[in-house]
């Protein structure tokens, strides 16, 4: 199953092997130790799932928004 991302101001809406929930931005940036906006998409996944498959190049979430 593949994890779908939306990226939002407030944090990331996720679907992740059918079930959908939001990672707050709070939450990424304390599980990052980054701000918000300099996290990368590749991170988000990490943080998702246990063993991500990481395609492409990382995508700063400043940058989607």
């Amino acid at each position: 199953m593949s994890t779908d991302l939306s990226f939002t101001r407030d944090g990331v809406d996720v679907v992740y092997e059918g079930t959908e929930f939001e990672l707050e931005k709070d939450l990424i940036e304390e599980a990052t130790g980054k701000g918000y906006r300099d996290v990368t998409d590749h991170e988000i996944l990490q943080i998702v799932a246990e063993d991500p498959t990481l395609d492409g190049e990382p995508v700063r979430i400043g940058d989607v928004l």
